[in-house]
Formats: structure tokens, C-alpha cells, sequence
């Protein structure tokens, strides 16, 4: 059982930066591929960014490649969503998703799931 805790959200100005952090719970935690999407009102959720076990591959959604980064620390348990030149469609609710398999997680299938960070980014 993994239980992942997301922070870091606020209101931004457009071209503004955030960082989110997802905190995993859990010995296993380097063994998961971890992952972040979002949800903005009205629409469905969105696959964002995921990193391997490791955090040496990393892929994103092309809306957000070269303005965001996830990383991550596998001895503080923890993954994170560096996020540059916030746009106002970048306003959402991020959330924090963990499974074995990388490929579960691009799918939106992943095993486990974060309770959500809004972010919301003014224009």
C-alpha cells in the first residue's frame, strides 16, 4: 500500500513558477514509477509528466516539455513537479500518481492516487 500526499499548490501570475511535491508513504517507494497529471474544470485529466523508479527517463505531455520538470528523491520518498512559465492553462488540479509500471501511468491506470493540488495560475 502506497498513500502519496501532494503540496506546493497556490495561485501564480502568468509566467510564474511552482514546485509540487508528492510524498509517498512506504519502504517501496524507489521500486514506483511516479507520476503527475491534472484535472482543470470541465475537462478530463491529463497526463503531465512521469519518471521512472530510478528518475533517469523522464516523459512529459508536449504542452508542458521545456517548462516543466518532475524529479525526484527516492531517500526523502518524495516526487516533485518543477513547474516554469505557468500559463493560465496550466490552472488545474495536480495529482500525484504511483505504480510499478511506467507505462500504467502514461495510461491513467496507475495503482495509486494523490488526493489533488490546485493550481491556479492569474493572467
Amino acid at each position: 500500500q502506497v498513500q502519496l500526499v501532494e503540496s506546493g499548490g497556490g495561485l501564480v501570475q502568468t509566467g510564474g513558477s511552482l514546485r509540487l511535491s508528492c510524498a509517498a508513504s512506504g519502504r517501496t517507494f524507489s521500486s514506483y514509477a511516479m507520476g503527475w497529471f491534472r484535472q482543470a474544470a470541465g475537462k478530463e485529466r491529463e497526463f503531465v509528466a512521469v519518471t521512472t523508479w530510478s528518475g533517469d527517463n523522464n516523459y512529459y505531455v508536449d504542452s508542458v516539455k521545456g517548462r516543466f520538470t518532475i524529479s525526484r528523491d527516492n531517500a526523502k520518498n518524495t516526487v516533485y513537479l518543477q513547474m516554469n512559465s505557468l500559463k493560465p492553462e496550466d490552472t488545474a488540479v495536480y495529482y500525484c500518481a504511483a505504480d510499478p509500471w511506467l507505462g500504467h501511468i502514461q495510461l491513467g491506470s496507475a495503482d495509486y492516487w494523490g488526493q489533488g493540488t490546485p493550481v491556479t495560475v492569474s493572467s
